[in-house]
């Protein structure tokens, strides 16, 4: 177990914004970072990252958190293996308790997969550097290609032996265990029980998951047995996921957050090539088809892919089928092909380095125009097969959602498809109205319409408590009052967070706190959602104990539900442009401008709805009331209510007036 002035190290030197960053390409709007987000699929960033804070917000799935909560969710952690996480990104040396054998195995077992995974990769790069077999086929192959020392380094590449069972057989002397070598599939075990190596006598190729740690291999046979598959990949594992990975993404994210850019190509050998050519932001989809999850990795660094295909024609035009998802995330395609029997690994050792970086900055050509000219050569003058082409043209520009992007390649493909504009955005518009039809027609399908209020999943839940809440005796008006209580009491809350640490500067008051001052003015209220009940009562146990408590208490909190709450109560997605003073000359006051109308204001308008609420119960009470002199009662205390809500509106009316 981590200490406590460990965490507390760890929390006060990581920056969100740095680990944010990581792994979302953040720009800055106003006082916050935005970018797409992580965690769910969206074309236009709702994803806030707050520096001041130390906490991000998404504003479309509603995740938030801290720096530790992030790298939690993202990279499916423990709070411990977070902490650690961020403590050997800022170098912090991690003291820890001794952990109970239960805790102990409850971490380990995800944990050993990259343990092993790790332990494997060292494996093969000792064999390929410090071996006879190794330097004599491993690593005279990469010479032979022009691969450079620094590079092979760079990316870890190694060679497993020749041997049935080398690899197996040092781990397990290691003292690791062979359940984990399994899971991962270092090792197999066949119908008979015999343990053997996956990867043996091939050059290995580690893959890094965002965060720089091995979580899978690809291994290239040196044989020429046709019988040999060339390459032979990890299979599926709790920390390898292929559809979700992208060859060199670990190397290149930076680089690719820089130039605003990023390289596609097909191989983990071009990906090295492309490297050693001095350009860093490429990555590869390692042989397998390119999926949508791969796409949105990209979309958190940057919107412009450029695809570099290899110089054989069929191989073109089947990749170029494939790449209108690309489209329809919203991304700008660019592409480059090299000439015939050429990939980017071998152009570049073909023509070196100078050159082959100029031959990609001079031959990239937008995607939609490089299929046109693609296909209209094998349409030649067939005007079936033109009309075919043209179709298909127009049915990649209509999954583009920009509708500008979408209007300017219309007008381009007019001139080049030698065909009116107008008959193309008819076309388009065709498309664009069956592609609706068929989502409406598909949501209708999948909503049951025996009952009016079921919500689709993917819809958000509707906001307030379930219909069931209320009891029938209650009336409509006393119902919108007690749902009104909510906003009002996360106001007072959203007060407290932000202000409470500042003094009061009204009504000689100055050695008081306003956290403090808005628990005095509500000892008379009961917060009615439990989750606001439990954060005032947190307020009063730390202030009774003499320690004020501030936001990163809440935001912070190891209670989820109070720090998901706190989180979404400190940040918002609206902010004031600055261009009011900057550009118009315009001066907007905000809340903190004057306090005591903000502080005062929340207050009254929490207690008015509560007495609305009393109110309410009182008149039901007197309506079912027998009795004469319970009437009496009730209608003195109806009296005595109904003279407070005028002190209240009457107060009001003077602080919003003032």
């Amino acid at each position: 177990m981590i200490n406590r002035e460990t965490i507390d190290k760890i929390m006060d030197t990581a920056r969100i914004e740095e680990v944010v960053g990581d792994f979302v390409h953040l720009k800055k709007r106003g006082t916050s970072l935005i970018g797409n987000c992580p965690f769910h699929g969206e074309k236009t960033p709702s994803f806030h990252v707050s520096v001041t804070k130390g906490i991000y917000k998404c504003f479309g799935c509603g995740k938030g958190g801290d720096s530790v909560r992030f790298i939690m969710d993202h990279e499916k952690y423990s709070y411990p293996e977070a902490l650690k996480f961020l403590a050997n990104k800022y170098n912090i040396e991690v003291e820890e308790a001794e952990l109970s054998p239960q805790d102990a195995e409850a971490q380990s077992a995800k944990e050993s997969l990259y343990v092993v995974s790790q332990y494997a990769a060292a494996f093969f790069v000792k064999q390929l550097w410090e071996t006879d077999e190794g330097r004599g086929i491993g690593l005279s192959y990469f010479k032979e290609r022009g691969f450079r020392e620094d590079i092979l380094k760079k990316f870890e590449v190694g060679y497993s032996p020749d041997v049935w069972d080398a690899m197996t057989q040092s781990a397990t002397n290691a003292g690791h265990k062979l359940e984990f070598l399994e899971a991962t599939g270092l090792s197999i075990k066949n119908d008979n029980g015999k343990i053997y190596d996956r990867f043996r006598g091939r050059v290995m190729f580690p893959i890094h998951n965002f965060t720089g740690r091995i979580i899978g291999f690809g291994g290239r046979t040196l044989k020429t047995d046709k019988n040999v598959p060339k390459y032979v990949n990890s299979p599926e594992s709790e920390i390898y996921h292929k559809s979700n990975v992208l060859y060199g993404l670990f190397h290149a994210k930076k680089a690719i957050r820089d130039l605003d850019n990023c390289y596609l190509a097909e191989g983990y050998a071009d990906v090295l090539s492309v490297h050693q050519a001095g350009i860093e932001n490429v990555v590869a989809s390692s042989g397998t088809s390119l999926t949508v999850e791969q796409i949105k990795l990209i979309g958190r660094f940057t919107q412009n892919i450029t695809i570099l295909f290899d110089g054989d024609a069929a191989g073109i035009k089947a990749s170029l089928r494939g790449l209108d998802m690309i489209l329809e995330e919203g991304l700008n395609v660019k592409i480059v092909s090299f000439p015939d029997g050429h990939d980017p690994d071998s152009y570049m050792h073909h023509v070196g380095a100078g050159a082959f970086k100029t031959y990609l900055e001079e031959n990239r050509k937008d995607f939609i125009l490089y299929k046109a000219n693609v296909l209209l050569k094998d349409a030649g003058n067939d005007p079936i097969k033109r009309a075919g082409i043209i179709r298909d043209i127009v049915e990649s520009i209509a999954k583009i959602p920009d509708p500008i992007k979408a209007s300017v390649f219309i007008r381009e493909c007019s001139s080049l498809l030698e065909i009116d504009e107008h008959i193309l955005l008819s076309e388009l518009n065709k498309m664009r109205s069956a592609k609706l039809k068929k989502s409406f027609d598909n949501n209708q399908r999948a909503a049951p319409s025996s009952s009016p209020k079921q919500y689709s999943s993917g819809a958000p839940e509707p906001l307030g408590p379930p219909d069931d809440l209320w009891d029938d005796s209650v009336g409509p008006s006393e119902q919108q009052a007690v749902d009104d209580d909510e906003p009002q009491e996360k106001e007072i809350l959203r007060l407290m967070l932000a202000y409470g640490h500042m003094l009061v500067t009204w009504d000689q008051n100055e050695d008081l706190y306003i956290g403090s001052f808005i628990l005095q003015n509500l000892t008379d209220v009961v917060f009615k959602r439990s989750l606001h009940d439990k954060i005032i009562k947190l307020y009063w146990e730390k202030a009774e104990k003499g320690r004020l408590p501030t936001e990163k208490d809440f935001t912070q909190n190891s209670d989820r539900e109070i720090s998901d709450l706190a989180i979404t109560l400190s940040t918002s997605k609206y902010q004031l442009s600055e261009n009011w003073l900057n550009r118009h000359l315009i001066y907007v006051k905000d809340e903190s401008m004057d306090l005591k109308k903000t502080i005062l204001g929340g207050i009254y308008h929490l207690k008015k709805n509560k007495i609305q609420v009393i109110k309410q119960g009182i008149l039901s009470e007197l309506k079912n009331e027998k009795d004469s002199s319970k009437q009496e009662d009730l209608m003195i205390r109806y009296s005595n209510i109904k003279r407070i809500e005028k002190i209240i509106a009457d107060f009001m009316g003077a602080i919003i007036v003032e």
